[in-house]
């Protein structure tokens, strides 16, 4: 366990490397240099045996403990300011190296229940390896030397003690291999009812308006509760299942004591050894074992290290979507369009949710898709902005499959409109400036004034330098829309994405978000899903899907006059006052 820690702290330390090996160094002088006094003890009481000890001795003997000790707090603090430095370091790299990663990962990946477990590496186990892991391996580096340099120092004095020494370490050995086994799988374990008490907080939070407006508060706490009281339970039983192994090595060590001190004792009646050496064994005896019991102490701190490590490696090994890094925007190609969607096929989760979708969208017109919940609308547009990939055919812009493009040239071509605005914890400012970070402060008001969401912005306690809350959480549903729109406007991106960006908003804010969504697509390619007929009905081109397949496609008055699903749709509209797509 020791030896793999070493190594695997070691690989993943990177550029911090020579000064972790640096630190590790200074941590083995530190360990020999604070067993000197009891060397130095041993000298001087001998000679006081032999009757040869001089007061230079004792004054050479008073100054070399002035500089051990001194030297001892020099490595110390050297050995401490590199390690917890490098540590503080290397995690501060390594969250930047996780949010990165992240950035590239398929967002299937972020809806398959992976939120838990992202915020328990990030919030709790790298911050548990941050603050112990270069401490706990200073530590072993020195509980470890000084476990050699009192077995040599044993084999000094009499190799029957040194053997028994070397048996007792054995033995001692043999059974934190056995306890490193249990605490390796239960910190496992324990690590992963963390992740699900986490799951569980963040759910209740997130639910905490549903929870109380079906008056499931009661019901919802007690599922909170249970989730605490089994991370409770499970770490209860991390220590159980310890507690033995680590009495039986206690044991261990009395035993190792017990057996120096009466075995130098028969040696010392049977004049095999000497009384400084006896008195040098007794020095030594009530310590003998501390460093290694402290050493295999440390186990259980690294089990759980090591399956925090392990927790973060499997987050940071899964495969990201491939990206070629060209930055190269393709020529115009008017004769396949702007974006061409050709025999398209994609599977989640098993199930498949497009099969041999093809389109195309012309520059500067609008295509409108619709048709049923969960037929495929959605995926089409997150399968443009390439949230993942497709496993069938190809998806072209400007006639160049967007997989041969970079994500951020990609991207820089596409704004996305969606349904559930996310503001950040920051000024509405900031947030709209998130659309372009050049932009100047006057470009920033521009783009809110075509949003129509300046008036309200200027309203505010501190206008513009207003901070929205987490989400966005001090504005309205309207408000946080179009100031998301206002973002969008000021990317000036040459294709909108927008996702039923107007089937939760009141009324009252609905013509303002049209009038912001007319200024956003102005000379724009749009691809727009929406459940109102009136954001639809004008569209160059519509497409109706239906089980992952288009099933219609073509004008508001083409559709009608096939006379088919749509049109049943239409039909309904004569029955209601306003008409959404299911």
């Amino acid at each position: 366990m020791i030896k793999e820690m070493l190594s695997r702290i070691l690989t993943l330390s990177g550029k911090y490397k020579t000064r972790i090996k640096t630190a590790f160094l200074f941590s083995i002088l530190e360990a020999i240099l604070a067993k000197m006094p009891i060397v130095y003890a041993f000298v001087i009481l001998s000679k006081f045996y032999d009757g040869t000890v001089k007061g230079m001795d004792c004054m050479y003997a008073g100054i070399a403990m002035i500089l051990t000790v001194s030297l001892q707090m020099i490595f110390h603090h050297i050995s401490d300011r590199l390690q917890s430095g490098a540590g503080y370091l290397l995690f501060a790299d390594k969250r930047m190296e996780l949010g990165e990663h992240l950035r590239k990962l398929p967002m299937g990946y972020f809806t398959e229940g992976n939120i838990g477990k992202i915020s328990s590496v990030l919030a709790t186990d790298m911050l548990f390896i941050e603050e112990n892991i270069m401490m706990k391996l200073a530590n072993i580096m020195t509980y470890l030397f000084s476990a050699i340099i009192l077995i040599l120092f044993m084999f000094y004095l009499s190799i029957p003690l040194g053997l028994i020494v070397l048996f007792i370490t054995a033995a001692a050995y043999a059974a934190a291999v056995k306890m490193n086994h249990v605490s390796s799988q239960e910190a496992a374990i324990r690590q992963e009812q963390s992740e699900e008490l986490t799951e569980s907080v963040l759910s209740f939070i997130e639910g905490i308006s549903v929870i109380k407006s079906y008056n499931l508060l009661g019901e919802k706490s007690k599922e909170l509760s249970q989730s605490f009281r089994k991370s409770r339970d499970k770490n209860i039983t991390f220590e159980e299942r310890i507690a033995p192994w680590m009495m039986g090595l206690s044991t261990i060590y009395a035993l190792g004591m017990a057996g120096v001190f009466g075995t130098s004792v028969w040696l010392y009646t049977n004049h095999s050894l000497s009384l400084p050496y006896l008195i040098g064994v007794l020095l030594f005896v009530f310590e003998m074992f501390n460093p290694l019991k402290a050493l295999f102490q440390e186990s259980a701190s690294l089990s759980i290290m090591n399956s925090c490590l392990d927790r973060m490696d499997q987050i940071l090994s899964e495969p990201q979507l491939p990206d070629t890094k060209n930055n190269n925007l393709p020529l115009a190609n008017n004769a396949q369009g702007e974006v061409e969607f050709k025999d398209v096929s994609f599977s989640y989760g098993g199930k498949n949710v497009l099969k041999k979708v093809s389109f195309k969208l012309r520059k500067n017109t609008m295509t409108a898709i619709v048709g049923p919940s969960g037929s495929g609308k959605t995926t089409i547009a997150s399968l443009l902005a390439r949230f993942w990939d497709v496993k069938e055919g190809a998806i072209y812009y400007k006639g160049t499959d967007i997989r041969q493009l970079s994500m951020e040239t990609l991207m820089s071509q596409i704004s996305m409109v969606f349904q559930r605005v996310y503001l950040f914890e920051d000024t509405i400012y900031n947030n709209i400036r998130m659309g372009r970070q050049d932009a100047t402060r006057e470009e920033v008001y521009e783009a809110a004034r075509k949003a129509r969401c300046y008036d309200f912005i200027t309203r505010l306690p501190n206008g513009f330098d207003t901070p929205v809350g987490e989400a966005g959480a001090t504005l309205s549903g309207g408000e946080k829309q179009r100031i998301s729109i206002a973002r969008s406007i000021l990317k000036d991106a040459p294709i909108i994405i927008l996702d039923e960006a107007t089937a939760s908003v009141d009324s009252d804010n609905e013509s303002y978000i049209q009038e912001a969504i007319t200024e956003l697509v102005k000379g724009k390619t749009l691809l727009v899903i929406a459940h109102r007929l009136h954001t639809i009905k004008n569209a160059d081109q519509i497409l109706l899907v239906e089980n992952g397949q288009i099933t219609e496609r073509g004008t508001h008055e083409e559709l009608l006059a096939l006379g088919k699903v749509y049109a049943d749709f239409i039909n309904k509209l004569n029955k209601k006052s306003e008409w959404r797509l299911q």
